[in-house]
């Protein structure tokens, strides 16, 4: 059940099938020379949409902007704070909260550390404040990695590299622009710069070229098969 496509007849029958709901939290982020800025955003919509078409569950329109500190001086990335990441969970979810949702999950396709820290913090509080919901915060590329770990080549493959190209050629070939060369940032260990991408010029990290079609389908089924798992856990947990 896709919220943005639904009347509200159809919202209040949905409530008759599941309080479940994804909340897909992406980015607006440099995915290197070939892969769209939108890359994180499309691949947690993706899954959430392929899910619901297996079993009851409500997919929240998509929140496009995350926190992108590593990226913020590449072109095109648009980063937004912490404090507004979780200002806009909070706010989300609560809004939901009243038309009788209790289940959510916070699905992030952005796997930034400070990014995800901030959708912990906002989980953390909305727990206070609703005692009869249930939050998770699931961060999607991890699933996708953990998952895909006997399909990858590349050690230590993760933004826009092996995992992400291969699976934006099989879901979206027409947004991908060609590959890109293998490469890893060097940020100088402890140290905070200003410039980032002096120490990532390409905005790669892992290796493109081993990328396939055939690898982005079979770990964008990994990550669904375990994403169903994960619900039917989550629906039935008991603190």
């Amino acid at each position: 059940m896709i919220i943005e496509d639904m009347t509200m007849p159809e919202f209040v029958a949905g409530l008759e099938k599941t309080r479940t709901v994804f909340i897909p939290f992406g980015a607006t982020e440099e995915h290197g020379p070939h892969l769209p800025l939108s890359t994180d955003t499309l691949q947690a919509v993706a899954v959430g949409r392929r899910l619901a078409e297996r079993r009851p569950i409500f997919v929240a329109p998509a929140v496009s902007y995350g926190v992108c500190r590593s990226t913020s001086r590449h072109p095109g990335t648009v980063t937004i704070t912490t404090a507004t990441l979780k200002a806009l969970a909070c706010d989300i979810v609560s809004s939901l909260y009243r038309h009788g949702l209790r289940n959510f999950i916070l699905l992030t396709g952005h796997a930034g550390g400070t990014h995800n820290a901030a959708l912990i913090d906002a989980g953390e509080e909305l727990l206070e404040r609703f005692p009869d919901v249930k939050i998770a915060v699931l961060t999607e590329y991890q699933l996708a990695a953990e998952e895909g770990r006997g399909l990858v080549e590349t050690p230590g493959d993760s933004h826009a590299g092996e995992i992400e190209t291969s699976r934006m050629l099989n879901s979206h070939p027409h947004l991908v622009k060609g590959s890109a060369k293998r490469e890893f940032p060097n940020f100088p260990m402890g140290m905070l710069v200003r410039n980032k991408q002096k120490f990532w010029p390409g905005g790669v990290w892992g290796d493109p070229t081993k990328a396939t079609a055939g690898k982005g389908a079979q770990i964008e089924q990994l990550v669904v098969d375990a994403l169903e798992r994960f619900v039917n856990k989550f629906e039935n947990w008991q603190e």
